[in-house]
């Protein structure tokens, strides 16, 4: 193990939590900075105010040992080597990352500067925050000798963060001086060495000993580009296998067995080829309008970002014609919706898909059932019970004498549904798969008329198909 860094983390979102939770793992000293008194409350009393795998037990375990909670920044800041900055950068009106949170931060920080300090951009940020970083804490009167800055942006999904934390595909460590990629080197060398994965109680995963993970040390520029261009990439690859779904379904061609030979193909892969509602979340609706906002500023007709963003809001609209062309109309029936964070694993709700499927249900007067693993609670802040909406406590009890079921979530669960006891259930044996989770022989087998993306809709004998409706 490397010698410990005592580290500040500014911000307990899914980035700042998953970060402090993780470099205490990794033996170094931590506090947890955030101006939510009430979350900061929550964590010292042994709460986690997100659902994360693997994340309960390595805050019990670091809780008062190697990690702390706090509120005081500036005292955070002088018992510091390191501050990473993993505050919240929201999209504004224009498409560009708001920066008022780190803005607020570095000018905190700076009043607290008294010896050498590194200051890390967590953050998904613009290229060249890094130099207005320093434009700030030059103004704020902090000498040029006593800090440097570095990019070192994140590339976790939520649901697996941890895991992608102690086993990444790569960490990027933007650095303008020796001295500061050197201490970021220290940081991660448990990982970098392999040291991490000989202990005992190690996280299993991609990396080990003998394939421990790679650091990749570039300009600050260059790794604030390689974050918003992994995220747009990532974006691209999901609009892309949607668009080709439309078309596979437009011949009654499988979209499966086309992402499957798609992805045998060595330079493309297999992931982010899933045929769906399309992407959500914190990151890539954000990032893609970013990283298009960017090239903009700079005079480059990043034309491609437009599309890729375009193909993914059209994707909702497409699932909600489908539910449309099962049932006819809307009004008046009762429908169940199984999921309502973007992903499963997480109880995140930011830009889900599943969240705007259900307004427009609702909106088309529809009576909706909902029920989400994990994401109910953060659900019912955007979207209050009512007379047209009701959350349920299970998936059968949504499902109770629904006129169809509708999967808006790819979570384990809804793919293991009971197909026999769900028939007994509703009214009208309906199931529309916005995440393609079953096959459509085996839902047929079971009476069900099954609708998926990007595959011919498959209709129970009894019922008939309907000739393809023009909406």
């Amino acid at each position: 193990m490397s010698d410990s860094v005592s580290i500040c983390v500014i911000g307990s979102g899914y980035v700042g939590l998953v970060a402090a939770a993780c470099f205490a793992e990794l033996g170094h000293r931590v506090i947890c900075v955030d101006n939510d008194e009430a979350k900061i409350k929550t964590l010292r009393e042994g709460g986690v105010p997100i659902f994360e795998e693997h994340l309960s037990e390595i805050l019990a375990r670091q809780r008062g040992r190697r990690v702390e909670f706090s509120t005081a920044l500036a005292e955070a800041v002088e018992r510091s080597e390191a501050m990473f900055i993993a505050v919240g950068t929201p999209q504004g009106d224009s498409g560009a990352a708001d920066v008022s949170y780190v803005e607020a931060v570095v000018s905190e920080i700076a009043r607290a500067i008294k010896g050498y300090k590194v200051i890390v951009e967590k953050s998904t940020v613009p290229v060249y925050t890094n130099d207005w970083i320093r434009r700030v804490l030059y103004r704020h009167g902090v000498d040029a000798q006593h800090f440097d800055v570095v990019s070192n942006p994140e590339f976790l999904r939520e649901g697996t963060a941890v895991a992608d934390f102690l086993h990444p595909d790569r960490i990027v460590v933007g650095a303008d001086s020796e001295r500061s990629a050197n201490l970021l080197r220290r940081i991660y060398e448990p990982l970098t060495s392999g040291s991490y994965y000989s202990q005992p109680g190690a996280l299993p995963g991609a990396c080990s000993a003998a394939h421990p993970a790679r650091l990749l040390v570039t300009s600050a520029q260059s790794a604030e580009l390689i974050k918003h261009a992994s995220n747009a990439y990532l974006a691209m690859k999901i609009s892309f296998i949607n668009a080709v779904a439309n078309l596979a379904e437009a011949v009654d061609a499988d979209i499966e067995d086309i992402a499957t030979g798609i992805g045998l193909d060595s330079r493309i892969g297999p992931k982010f080829l899933r045929a769906g509602l399309g992407y959500g979340g914190s990151c890539f609706p954000k990032d893609v309008a970013a990283f298009h906002w960017v090239a903009q500023q700079r005079g480059v007709d990043f034309q491609l970002l437009e599309e890729v963003r375009k193909i993914n809001e059209t994707q909702k609209e497409v699932f909600f014609n489908k539910v449309l062309s099962a049932l006819w109309t809307l009004r008046g029936k009762r429908l169940t919706a199984l999921g309502l964070a973007f992903k499963g694993d997480t109880d995140d709700i930011r830009e889900s898909p599943a969240i705007d499927v259900v307004r427009r249900l609702l909106k088309a007067g529809a009576m909706v059932t909902a029920y989400d693993p994990a994401a109910m609670e953060r659900a019912k802040e955007v979207l209050p019970p009512s007379e047209n909406l009701r959350y349920a406590s299970d998936l059968y009890a949504a499902a109770q004498d629904a006129d169809a079921v509708l999967i808006l979530t790819d979570w384990k669960e809804f793919a293991a549904i009971d197909m026999v006891r769900l028939n007994q259930t509703v009214r009208f044996p309906i199931l529309i798969d916005g995440r393609n989770l079953y096959k459509p022989q085996e839902l047929q087998a079971h009476g069900f008329t099954y609708v998926s993306v990007g595959r011919p809709a498959n209709y129970h004998a009894l019922e008939g198909r309907p000739r393809k409706a023009l909406l």
